[in-house]
């Protein structure tokens, strides 16, 4: 069997409100995976700028920009060109009069394949997403890049296993996951780390495939003086939910991992399990209360 090698990297780092120097720290970072061999890069969600939904203000609207021509996808895009890596670049977009969490996804040539918008989007006190998000409506998408399949769910949407699914029944070969969680402004003794990443773990095993997680670190605090501190932790899983790279919960890294998505993709096969699935059973999965007859 031919082997279809592919290295993949995770990063993790904090943000400011100095703008340009979020994404410069983004590039840096999408440098150093590469010169690690990498030729997918994840970047965190939403970095480039502080996570604004920890409160509900109007200004921030403004961080909003068009798709088209937007400048953090000219930037990364001529970037994945340059050293060949795929990226998927997440974005806050303005269209019309809606707001979408989005994620841009650039080929290693520097083509953009299309964009997704976050289907899922949470609401709660220090993730005010639902002020600022439209739901998004493209549907989950998987794209053919350089290196492969690649399907990409946007933080919230990672708790989701029908969106795993969804993208893996695409045809998907990895599932990638920006992401920007920590702290419970609520509940500062509560520690969701090892259930964020487990969940993603059980995406991984339960398809067969690779997950790779990318979140930020450190604390930062709204105007109101509400704050949240993200836990990194930053990993790369194979195909059996085992941990090939984690990060630590307060540095600032660059992970990196090989699959060999052929022997996956001929293990995937061999387990039956998309042969034995029961679409006939699953109708409560598209209800809302799970009463499948009225």
């Amino acid at each position: 069997m031919t082997m279809r090698e592919v290295t993949v990297a995770a990063t993790q780092f904090a943000c400011t409100w100095d703008l340009p120097e979020n994404a410069d720290k983004a590039e840096h970072l999408i440098r150093k995976a590469a010169k690690n061999g990498a030729q997918v890069v994840l970047i965190q969600e939403l970095f480039a700028a502080p996570y604004f939904c920890i409160t509900q203000r109007p200004e921030y609207f403004d961080l909003a920009l068009p798709f088209e021509n937007h400048p953090l996808i000219t930037r990364f895009s001529a970037l994945a060109k340059e050293l060949g890596v795929v990226l998927p670049l997440s974005l806050f977009e303005k269209a019309g009069q809606a707001h979408y969490n989005s994620v841009a996804m650039i080929d290693a040539d520097g083509t953009v394949l299309g964009r997704y918008r976050k289907s899922h989007i949470p609401q709660g006190p220090g993730y005010e997403e639902k002020f600022y998000f439209s739901p998004g409506d493209t549907g989950f998408r998987v794209w053919n890049t350089a290196v492969g399949k690649i399907g990409v769910g946007i933080c919230w949407d990672q708790w989701f296993p029908e969106a795993a699914r969804a993208m893996a029944l695409a045809g998907a070969e990895m599932l990638l996951y920006p992401t920007a969680i920590g702290s419970e402004p609520p509940a500062p003794g509560y520690d969701s780390q090892p259930h964020w990443e487990m969940v993603m773990r059980g995406h991984a095993a339960a398809n067969i495939m690779p997950v790779i997680a990318s979140n930020r670190i450190g604390t930062e605090t709204a105007p109101e003086g509400t704050a949240v501190t993200f836990y990194g932790s930053s990993f790369i899983a194979d195909h059996s939910g085992q941990l090939l790279a984690k990060a630590s919960r307060t540095d600032e890294e660059v992970l990196t991992a090989t699959l060999d998505l052929a022997a996956i993709a001929q293990l995937r096969r061999s387990w039956g399990l998309f042969r034995d699935r029961r679409i006939d059973l699953y109708g409560a999965v598209t209800t809302l209360d799970g009463a499948v007859t009225r």
